[in-house]
């Protein structure tokens, strides 16, 4: 009978032990959070990112490098290659790579301390951390928070739900939602390694221009290929399309659109010019913006960007750099005149 009793005492003894190593309370992931921030050193990760913002989903690779406190490297590339950029952060300053078109930009900017980025773990960690309203739950494996987004386009995207692995807190998954609650944005994470010792050039502006521009061709001049003129699928209340016309230049047809009503913008679409592999890089007195298919360049009244070997214009003195950054994300598929 005593022998029973111990073993029963064991055995309960053995369920609080293993509850306790389980599933902590949202306070303790919080706090150990932020320990692991604070020990952190660095770290590099693997993840598919995928966008649901048009009418085919769009896939792209990402592979971070970040060093404590402010290196970064960011190479994205979609599957065939053909829209590829890199965002580097060094003691020089932030740079924008976009190697098929030997471009590169340099901004003034605190990126990515300005905005959410769902791809970066610090930037979640801090989204996070800086939500007292967020949502919290534990599954057998992992940490799921659901927490407000902080993008310059936040009313579209308004909430994000980050998966956390339980053992040792790293990124899962990321899924950023509109107002319906639909995944627009999902970040599947294959591969993180913490602490993740880099070269000393690993960094380095020009390595990593000259490693952009091997790694992707740059595209073929000379052959002329029309161009697929895209729409904005969402505008700002009050604003509709008035006019489109078309000018004929030296590298072909430059597309014009105005939109008026409560506020007026206008759409420049051209080819993109091939630039030589000698060019340096461009100022920008603005910020780097994630479109999700690619990285704009932002300024007080103008949003610059790239895709598919087009490169548009966005400027306006009315609307607001979350009304522009909107817009811009819009402009992705083919649309019928």
């Amino acid at each position: 009978m005593g022998r029973n009793v111990l073993m029963a005492l064991v055995g309960i003894i053995f369920l609080f032990a293993l509850a306790g190593c389980g599933s902590k309370s949202q306070e303790e992931v919080l706090k150990a959070l932020d320990e692991k921030m604070d020990e952190m050193t660095g770290y590099q990760a693997e993840a598919k990112m995928t966008f649901r913002t048009g009418e085919k989903p769009q896939v792209y690779h990402v592979e971070v490098w970040h060093k404590q406190p402010s290196y970064y490297r960011v190479s994205l590339k979609n599957a065939d290659k053909r829209q590829s950029q890199m965002i580097l952060r060094n003691d020089e300053g932030v740079f924008v790579f976009t190697p098929a078109l030997n471009k590169t930009f340099k901004f003034v900017s605190d990126w990515p301390k300005n905005s959410s980025q769902a791809y970066l773990y610090e930037s979640l960690v801090k989204d996070i951390l800086s939500d007292s309203k967020a949502k919290f739950k534990a599954t057998d494996d992992y940490y799921v928070f659901e927490t407000k987004t902080n993008y310059p386009n936040n009313e579209v995207v308004p909430t994000q739900e980050i998966t956390l692995r339980k053992k040792d807190l790293a990124p899962v998954s990321v899924k950023v939602m509109d107002t319906d609650r639909k995944a627009l944005l999902t970040v599947e994470f294959s591969n993180v390694e913490f602490n993740k010792k880099f070269d000393d050039d690993a960094f380095d502006t020009k390595k990593n221009m000259t490693g952009a521009r091997l790694e992707v061709p740059t595209m073929a001049e000379g052959k002329e290929q029309a161009m697929a003129v895209m729409y904005p699928s969402q505008l700002p209340k009050g604003v509709q399309a008035l006019e489109e016309k078309e000018v004929k230049g030296e590298n072909g047809t430059r597309v014009i659109m105005t939109f008026g009503g409560k506020k007026s913008f206008t759409l420049v679409q051209e080819k993109a010019n091939v630039l030589p592999a000698t060019s340096m890089p461009v100022l920008v007195n603005g910020d780097p913006v994630d479109l999700g298919f690619t990285i704009g360049a932002l300024t007080d009244r103008t949003l610059t960007w790239w895709y598919n070997g087009a490169e548009f214009t966005l400027a306006s003195d009315d609307l607001t750099p979350e009304e522009m950054v909107m817009v811009a994300s819009s402009v992705q598929e083919k649309a019928e005149k």
